[in-house]
């Protein structure tokens, strides 16, 4: 029996695709302390997912930093790490809408990564990650004003120890401004690289 080379061609392509595995929610940056692994609500989240992993793809994040960190308290070892873009201009895609935690079912526990923002529906490339549980930082809709919390989309499955040591790394005493202050990392902590995997 002649089988058509067109039809033949057409026959492998197929094939191939149904071969093909779905584009990985999981990401590791790489940073100037060691590996963060994420892995991505994107089935909870999937504005604030679709959104992070835009910079991912587009290599945005590469030589990006985390900048910040935030103790729980004086002397505490929890807290957050914040990271990303620090708004440069030239590097930021536009804002995205908020995805709420009362929407997403996501909560700000140890390892929880979420969307630095201002106002709801601000949030651009500025991360952060949780070192122990930030329960404060979830959507309560029962308090007054900006009740809607930060947009948490995933979870470290491995690096806290990083995350740990990033928010144990030397702060400068006067930069920052507001609230920011004394909360900037010097030097921060470059992340070299964000890719899927």
């Amino acid at each position: 029996m002649m089988i058509d080379k067109r039809t033949f061609v057409l026959a492998i392509g197929a094939a191939g695709l149904a071969r093909a595995e779905p584009p990985s929610n999981r990401v590791v940056l790489t940073t100037a302390l060691g590996a963060i692994t994420l892995d991505l609500a994107a089935d909870k989240a999937p504005i604030t997912v679709a959104n992070f992993l835009k910079y991912v793809d587009a290599r945005r994040l590469d030589g990006a930093a985390f900048y910040r960190a935030v103790h729980a308290g004086a002397g505490t070892t929890t807290g957050l790490v914040q990271g990303g873009l620090r708004n440069d201009p030239a590097k930021v895609f536009k804002p995205i809408a908020h995805e709420s935690t009362t929407t997403t079912g996501l909560h700000h526990v140890d390892g929880t990564i979420s969307m630095a923002r201002y106002a709801p529906g601000s949030a651009q490339a500025e991360f952060f990650i949780c070192v122990g549980d930030q329960l404060y930082l979830d959507a309560d809709p029962t308090q007054p004003g900006d009740n809607l919390g930060f947009a948490a989309f995933g979870q470290v499955t491995s690096g806290m120890d990083v995350a740990r040591a990033i928010l144990a790394a030397p702060t400068s005493p006067t930069e920052g401004e507001g609230v920011m202050k004394g909360q900037m990392l010097s030097p921060t902590v470059t992340i070299a690289s964000a890719r899927r995997g």
